[in-house]
């Protein structure tokens, strides 16, 4: 554990809600997120974690600061899978473009919660048990085995345990209602659509921190290294989303290098746990190693991708092919055309 000041977890909270406030501000009115703005996003997010990493070396230690990096990085890199989740999320419910920022907005501030309580939780069982980082790299030995053999892209938006549990509780139209989540019929409040994407959105994140926890925590187990690295990766997701909606597909060798880098990390945490419950004969990988190795996967995946790009498919559309929402709903949906036409307002119905 690191000696963190509580003051930097002020700068922190203050950074993060600032952030997302001016986020909020710049995005009030819905339109579709071009290349270049999502592309100016992407970077303010990234040079924003930077910053904050330099903060952390600073004040907090060199080991510290390597830490947070290497975590940040690394949750970076894993965040891909999300990307590829969210363009099939968006397919499947034809959410229209305009619409797609608010929903991830909402995604990630229920993201930061959620992360916030599975990484303390985290950090908490392995002080106390720390065999049970055995079971963790058994779980990235898993993911890794799942990646390699095509296994993980199962994912079923229609399907998921929370789109199904927000069914039983309020009514579902099928029509969207320009941005908004509610509208009354007949003097009854139902939900559009719109709520249904926000809902898989979390379930996915679910999933995801199954693979992101462990992982994470290989690299750390200061609660302050482990959510911050988290929180700045999270919140440059959107925009990455957008800026590569479109050119997904292209990074076909990208899983592979995941793949790896969650096969490395398990390594890592059983070194790690070998040698703090068997013999501190065992060694341990550092950290810096960590993060030279994400690094150099993640270098050579992208540019074996773009070296070797993928055989053209005769009719085949990779997700975000037409850019984000495009695609054809799934079984039993259906919604508004891409085009957009609709706007805050138009749709039958009384708005809230």
């Amino acid at each position: 554990m690191h000696d963190v000041p509580f003051w930097l977890w002020i700068v922190f909270g203050v950074t993060v809600a600032v952030s997302l406030a001016i986020d909020l501000f710049a995005h009030r009115t819905a339109h579709v997120i071009g290349f270049r703005e999502a592309a100016a996003w992407s970077a303010g997010w990234i040079s924003l974690a930077i910053v904050f990493g330099g903060v952390v070396f600073l004040v907090v230690g060199t080991d510290a600061g390597v830490e947070y990096t290497t975590a940040w990085l690394l949750e970076k890199s894993l965040s891909v899978d999300n990307l590829f989740v969210f363009a099939l999320i968006f397919s499947y419910f034809r959410v229209p473009r305009a619409y797609q920022h608010h929903v991830l907005f909402l995604g990630v501030l229920g993201a930061l919660v959620f992360r916030g309580l599975f990484l303390a939780a985290g950090v908490a069982v392995v002080s106390r048990f720390t065999a049970v980082l055995f079971v963790f790299a058994a779980i990235l030995f898993w993911s890794t085995y799942k990646i390699l053999k095509g296994e993980d892209e199962s994912f079923d938006p229609g399907k998921s345990v929370a789109v199904r549990l927000l069914r039983k509780v309020i009514p579902v139209r099928d029509e969207y209602a320009g941005p908004h989540f509610f509208v009354k019929e007949a003097g009854k409040r139902v939900a559009t659509p719109l709520l249904a994407v926000v809902a898989a959105i979390e379930a996915a994140d679910l999933v995801f921190a199954v693979d992101s926890v462990p992982a994470v925590l290989a690299v750390s187990s200061d609660v302050f290294i482990v959510y911050t690295s988290n929180a700045f990766a999270i919140l440059g997701l959107r925009a990455l989303y957008f800026m590569l909606a479109g050119l997904l597909d292209r990074f076909h060798y990208l899983s592979v290098g995941l793949a790896l880098i969650l096969g490395f990390i398990g390594v890592k945490l059983v070194l790690q746990a070998t040698h703090e419950t068997v013999s501190t004969a065992v060694p341990e990988i550092p950290s810096l190693v960590s993060l030279a190795v994400i690094v150099v996967v993640l270098a050579v995946s992208i540019a074996v991708s773009v070296l070797r790009p993928p055989a053209e498919k005769a009719g085949a559309e990779g997700p975000g092919a037409e850019g984000p929402g495009a695609g054809e709903p799934g079984a039993g949906e259906s919604g508004t055309e891409e085009s957009g036409a609709e706007e805050p307002g138009q749709q039958p119905g009384k708005h809230e």
